[in-house]
């Protein structure tokens, strides 16, 4: 909410640069948290991490109002989420492979192996402030050449703006709460569940909980062109939630229910 007046104020541009370097911040805080077997300094790691990550967010779906109109938006978004996954993906199966060849290196387990891997995992942030950097540019250069200013509407917009939203959008906010109380608690909590319940290796554990972001990737955009061509987008919500609480289910049953998950997570994220 407040991320939206930061990027009101100076503009877009500055501040998906600045919340990059907040999320950059965050990677090398935590790992020197972890390495120094410091654990407030993770958390303070965790913190600025929560101020520039879902920032950042915020910023990236401005610069895709700004620059999608219509029915190319819902698209957009669900290619914006297609790469997170992604990255998402990446992440829980990759990260566990560079601890152990850190750990190969060092000769041993602990803090300096953790923060080492952590520290190599965070250059994707730096990877991530670069693509910042240019998108500035290029963000600045359409500016100049189109004439235009960059999200000016000429309103004012208040904080105290929240007590006049309508009822409907006050519920979408609950919808939004409440479906990801459900989907990322059992993302982070997921690789314990199915080394416990199902005896498989961490390994194993990883890739399958990784399954509902494998899944989700490639169905962002075609869910987000579905709800394009075909429009409804509440019945799509409520399809949505219907088929997540069954596949939640389906969690005390079988393993599978991943797959289904990962699907319905795409359509709500529509």
């Amino acid at each position: 909410c407040f991320s939206h007046f930061l990027l009101l104020k100076p503009g877009c541009f500055q501040g998906i640069l600045f919340f990059s370097s907040f999320s950059r911040t965050c990677g090398v805080v935590f790992a020197l948290g972890a390495l120094f077997n410091t654990f407030w300094l993770m958390e303070v790691g965790r913190f600025i991490f929560g101020i520039g990550g879902e920032s950042l967010a915020v910023a990236q779906n401005t610069y895709a109002v700004s620059w999608f109109k219509g029915k190319e938006l819902n698209l957009v978004f669900g290619l914006q989420l297609s790469m997170a996954r992604i990255g998402s993906t990446v992440n829980m199966n990759i990260m566990g492979w560079i601890y152990s060849r850190v750990q190969d290196l060092l000769g041993h387990a602990g803090p300096s192996t953790l923060g080492l891997a952590l520290l190599i995992g965070g250059v994707t942030c730096v990877f991530s402030l670069s693509c910042a950097l240019v998108l500035a540019y290029l963000d600045r250069r359409a500016e100049r050449l189109l004439c235009k200013e960059q999200g000016k509407t000429g309103e004012v917009i208040k904080l105290t703006d929240v007590k006049d939203f309508s009822l409907s959008l006050w519920l979408i906010f609950v919808i939004c709460v409440c479906y990801y109380a459900a989907v990322f608690p059992f993302i982070g909590l997921g690789k314990v569940f199915f080394i416990e319940k199902f005896r498989f290796s961490p390994q194993e554990a990883s890739a399958i909980n990784s399954i509902v972001y494998i899944i989700s990737a490639p169905m962002s955009p075609v869910f987000g062109l579905l709800v394009d061509k075909v429009g409804k987008n509440i019945i799509w919500v409520l399809c949505a939630v219907v088929t997540t609480l069954a596949s939640h289910i389906l969690l005390s049953l079988i393993a599978i229910f991943c797959i289904y998950l990962g699907c319905k997570h795409s359509l709500q994220c529509m």
